[in-house]
């Protein structure tokens, strides 16, 4: 593969996961349900059926993770608080075992010296929220204001590193305008609302980590997506210009202090609910920006779909995931680029990158991989680029940790860099796995 000695020294190696994705247990110890649990027990909203009910039942089994993190030789782990455990009803009443949870799992983290990373918000939005609004109501940006501070008063003491969102545009989009992820609605006017909202809430916690966690480094985590026209023709190229407002721009400019872009306010025509000194909060300066990158975006004019009106095409790239999301390196080494010179990141974070693939179980119990192990270096290889070119890289996340719960996919797709057999939980780590571990080897005895 090609050199990775560009990447800085004290690069945090670390993998990730997500509360729902992982944790199983969705109803112990006080924990109530989320959006997610709403949704994944609606019949026909995922594949197979599945729910994240027991997952990786990473709740019980997190020691055990914990260990095989070790045997990684991971720097950070980055990993979300949930919502519906802290403070599960929309009363503000905080579950002190939920919250206790996380505790442990902080302690236990810094002793093994790896450095938690925690995001405040995965999507689990507790249902008891949903159920006065949800996101296109600007109570729920303030109850995540208000949840944020109840985890920073606990962790704050031993954790300095936090994102508030993981991907708002999932939340918003995904989960309020196309209907696939929760909860479920397809509705432009409550998606936008919703973006905004999540905004607040984000600029909301910002507040609430800076007066509880001195010196905390704060950052937002956005899917970003390189943009490019399938054809020359003018109704093409004004759609990816479009796309690239949805996908990107929509979700960077407001944060750092540019406003919403006009000509995608322009596109949704939805009147944005926003108050004197809301565009200031959700602009409080950031320590760091997180990227998560699976594949670039090849777009057409679609005038008779529903707004911002482009569609997504095929990539054109020889190789694909089982998403199937096209194989495409160079992207993220294009969008680390654009965050460092047209954004000015101070510092810059992947932290999600990864790849599902088919894995099988060789007959000795092995698992072997080579199209992930593949991707993982082409992928960091492409990071050591753009950090030779300037970009202030400072780490990388591989996205997952585990086999889990996809989502909306179910189980049948498999991101982790151990797999996990989800009807006894064991675990195996892949040889992508072992080759995430040698090159993090390789790059500490440079």
């Amino acid at each position: 593969m090609n050199d990775l000695s560009a990447l800085p020294d004290g690069f945090v190696w670390g993998a990730a996961t997500a509360a729902y994705q992982v944790e199983g247990s969705v109803d112990a110890d006080g924990r109530a349900p989320s959006i997610w649990d709403t949704f994944s027990h609606t019949p026909g909203k995922v594949a197979g059926g599945d729910t994240g009910d027991t997952a990786c039942d990473h709740y019980r089994r997190w020691p055990e993770d914990l260990g095989l993190m070790k045997r990684l030789g991971l720097d950070a782990y980055r990993f979300s608080v949930a919502w519906p455990r802290v403070v599960p009803q929309a009363d503000g009443r905080v579950n002190a075992a939920g919250l206790a949870f996380y505790d442990r799992l902080v302690d236990a983290l810094l002793e093994a010296g790896i450095t938690p990373f925690p995001t405040l918000y995965h999507w689990d939005l507790p249902q008891a929220q949903q159920d006065r609004g949800g996101w296109p109501e600007r109570s729920t940006a303030e109850r995540f204001g208000e949840y944020a501070a109840v985890v920073a008063e606990r962790l704050g003491d031993r954790v300095t590193h936090w994102a508030t969102l993981n991907e708002p545009l999932c939340s918003a989009w995904i989960g309020h305008l196309d209907g696939d992820m929760a909860p479920g609605l397809t509705d432009l006017t409550a998606a936008v609302r919703a973006s905004f909202h999540l905004h607040l809430g984000h600029g909301l916690a910002v507040q609430a980590l800076r007066a509880h966690v001195p010196g905390a480094q704060i950052g937002i985590v956005n899917n970003l997506s390189t943009v490019q026209p399938g054809s020359d023709r003018p109704a093409d190229l004004a759609a990816a210009v479009r796309a690239d407002g949805h996908i990107n721009r929509w979700w960077l400019d407001p944060v750092l202090g540019r406003g919403y872009p006009q000509d995608m306010v322009d596109v949704y025509g939805v009147e944005l609910p926003v108050r004197d000194g809301d565009m200031e909060l959700i602009s409080a300066p950031l320590d760091w920006l997180g990227l998560n990158y699976y594949f670039r975006q090849i777009v057409a004019d679609d005038p008779t779909g529903p707004a911002p009106y482009f569609r997504q095409l095929p990539g054109p790239g020889p190789e694909h995931t089982a998403m199937p999301w096209e194989v495409h390196a160079p992207g993220i080494e294009e969008l680390l680029l654009r965050l460092t010179k047209e954004y000015n990141a101070p510092k810059l974070y992947v932290t999600e990158n990864g790849a599902a693939y088919p894995d099988t179980v060789a007959p000795d119990g092995s698992v072997h991989d080579p199209e992930r192990t593949a991707y993982l270096e082409r992928h960091l290889a492409a990071c050591a680029s753009a950090a030779a070119q300037g970009a202030p890289l400072a780490g990388y996340f591989a996205w997952s940790l585990l086999d889990n719960f996809e989502w909306a996919y179910g189980y049948d797709k498999r991101f982790g860099l151990i797999r996990v057999d989800y009807e006894t939980q064991q675990r195996t780590v892949k040889t992508s796995g072992h080759r995430y571990a040698e090159l993090i080897r390789r790059h500490r005895a440079r």
